[in-house]
């Protein structure tokens, strides 16, 4: 149903987009930093969803329409970023009523349950045109035109293996950090600034969103 040479080619270049460092992958520790292993993969998970959001999109003609319209591009990226920079105040704010437990003697170990962090990461990819564009420019260059199986049709099944094939590098991502931030979780006030990273990591996504 698919060209092997140009699925071959399209999960070299996949894997190697997938692995190289980006916002999604900044999101993703960050959740895991601050709230653990279980929301990274919940953060994982959203990204997945909203990688096939943005395949039916594409299949649709809407990624196209973001394409062609600079108003449309423009207000779905002040969305996006804005949303991140919310999320990034929210998570500093959350930080400023804790800061006296970590004078106490044993670590703190936050209470607070992540909340809609699925939804969150969901939210953040349906809402950045880049990866629209992305999905328009990068994925129909592995569709042959000489096969039987129709364009669009060859388009949703690029669209959908991206994020099947990106999810377990995420994994990989979140169980990285998640060892990394479990030492920092055992000293009392690392918490804390954890959480405080993690706010400006998401506010300074919402600022290379504009750029």
């Amino acid at each position: 149903m698919l060209n092997p040479e140009y699925l071959f080619s399209f999960l070299i270049a996949s894997t190697v987009i997938a692995v190289a460092p980006g916002p999604s992958n900044a999101f993703l520790m960050a959740q895991t930093f601050t709230n653990g292993r279980a929301a990274g993969m919940q953060s994982a998970l959203g990204f997945a969803l909203g990688g096939v959001i943005h395949t039916i999109f594409a299949v649709v003609g809407l990624s196209a329409l973001l394409k062609a319209s600079e108003a449309a591009y423009t207000t779905v990226q002040y969305l996006g970023a804005a949303y991140l920079a919310y999320l990034g105040i929210i998570t500093i704010k959350d930080t400023l009523g804790q800061a006296q437990l970590a004078c106490e003697d044993k670590p703190h170990v936050s209470t607070k349950k992540p909340k809609n962090v699925m939804l969150q990461a969901m939210m953040t990819e349906v809402l950045n045109p880049k990866v629209a564009l992305f999905f328009i420019a990068f994925i129909p260059q592995f569709v042959d035109s000489n096969l039987a199986t129709s364009t669009t049709m060859q388009l949703a099944m690029f669209g959908l293996l991206y994020p099947i094939l990106a999810f377990p590098i995420d994994c990989m991502y979140i169980y990285g950090g998640d060892k990394i931030a479990g030492y920092f979780r055992q000293h009392p006030a690392a918490p804390i600034w954890i959480d405080r990273i993690s706010g400006l990591i998401f506010i300074a996504l919402a600022v290379n969103l504009l750029r």
